[in-house]
């Protein structure tokens, strides 16, 4: 198929005199012919890639492509790195199906008529059947991601062999579990820029991998890496590829106003393929975590999380405050109490030494003194006790993971 679609890109070329560059509707590159003559860093770059960086992406659908039925001129963008193009999109009756790209620096290019050649129609078929054959084994490598993340050990066993039968995976063995989660301005959810974004980082993560040592799957505010959990010959440990991860993830959702920033959770290995759903819920548990706690930073491993590990798991069972310590949630309710929840934590963090919490707090002990019994008052708690202290931990812990106590830092 592809050697069908190269023979095709070279006479689109030779036809209009220039290199001619074929991208799939999601503007990620197929094919392109021999690159002569002038280029710019776009071409380049989406070349080395495979793929188009999403503020190109996003400028390019914002100047008509997506809905255009004819050829679209697009004029230069200096800071993204453009010069001027001709795009002829590739249609199968109405289904979009991608573009024809070509360089025109100086704008004299005349529009390329490839109805009259048959090149439009031969492109459009072999579009199609490249699409369809893709379409189709995306999905059959999607379906058996998605069984390997259910809750039946049967059913992941069998999503396992599918996988090792059919190839996509070269073999079994430790895998851990990497999840990407953009987080988005209040009220927002990120866009689909944002998810293509999101996309192109866990292929080239996995490609970092070697594509038939990984898998991904992007789901509705989360991408998901399964990976080997043992560093091989040109191939990341799984805390480098996290690190690598976050790196691409920063770079493609820069200039995206539907992400605010975001947070990579890793799990810890397990043995198996099939094991690696334990893996992903620590992974989702930890960019969970991360995307409420900014302090934690961009990667956040499930292994060093202490007590969060245990709020974040039960977290999912409704827990609240008021169900750890009732004193503390109407503590938490208490009009201008942020200095003593902030006290109050630090106080516990040292473990009830006073000293050092003074120290850490830049505070006179006597004043220390004065916040603690005042603490005990409002939250009726008695900080000499040792299960108190626990919970009123556990609680501030708690609080910070679901928004309600915000220290500033």
């Amino acid at each position: 198929m592809r050697g069908e679609l190269q023979r095709i890109v070279d006479a689109v070329a030779a036809h209009a005199g220039r290199p001619a560059l074929i991208e799939d509707r999601r503007q990620r590159v197929v094919v392109y012919s021999e690159q002569t003559g002038l280029t710019d860093e776009v071409r380049r770059a989406s070349i080395l890639r495979r793929q188009n960086a999403p503020e190109v992406v996003a400028w390019l659908r914002d100047l008509g492509i997506v809905d255009a039925r004819g050829p679209v001129r697009t004029p230069a963008r200096p800071e993204l790195g453009l010069l001027p193009r001709l795009c002829v999109p590739v249609r199968h009756h109405e289904l979009l199906l991608g573009y024809v790209w070509f360089i025109d620096p100086d704008a004299t290019m005349t529009d390329v008529d490839l109805t009259a050649t048959g090149l439009l129609k031969e492109l459009s078929l072999a579009l199609y059947r490249e699409n369809l054959l893709g379409e189709l084994a995306a999905q059959s490598e999607t379906e058996a991601a998605r069984t390997l993340l259910a809750d039946s050990p049967d059913t992941r066993d069998q999503a396992a062999r599918a996988l090792l039968e059919a190839g996509m995976i070269a073999a079994d063995g430790p895998r851990a579990a990497l999840v990407a989660r953009l987080v988005s301005p209040a009220h927002r959810q990120p866009d689909e820029l944002a998810r293509i974004a999101l996309e192109q980082s866990l292929v080239a993560a996995r490609r970092r991998a070697g594509i038939r040592e990984a898998l991904h799957l992007v789901r509705h505010d989360h991408g998901v890496l399964l990976l080997p959990a043992e560093p091989a010959a040109g191939r990341p440990a799984p805390e480098a590829a996290a690190r690598q991860l976050d790196e691409d993830l920063q770079h493609v959702t820069r200039s995206l106003g539907s992400v605010e920033r975001t947070v990579v959770g890793v799990g810890q290995a397990r043995p198996r393929l099939a094991d690696a759903v334990e893996s992903y819920v620590e992974a989702l548990h930890a960019a969970r975590v991360g995307a409420q706690l900014p302090a934690l930073g961009r990667v956040v491993f499930w292994s060093g999380l202490g007590s969060y590990r245990v709020l974040a798991r039960l977290g999912d069972q409704q827990l609240t405050v008021a169900d750890v310590h009732s004193g503390l949630a109407r503590l938490l309710a208490t009009p201008g109490s942020q200095v003593l929840l902030t006290t109050l934590e630090r106080y516990l963090d040292q473990a009830g030494n006073a000293h050092a919490t003074a120290a850490r707090l830049r505070l006179h002990r006597t004043t220390l003194y004065y916040r603690l019994q005042r603490i005990e008052e409002l939250a009726g708690t008695d900080l000499k006790d040792g299960d108190e202290r626990l919970c009123l931990h556990l609680g501030l812990k708690l609080a910070r993971l679901t928004g309600q106590h915000r220290p500033e830092e």
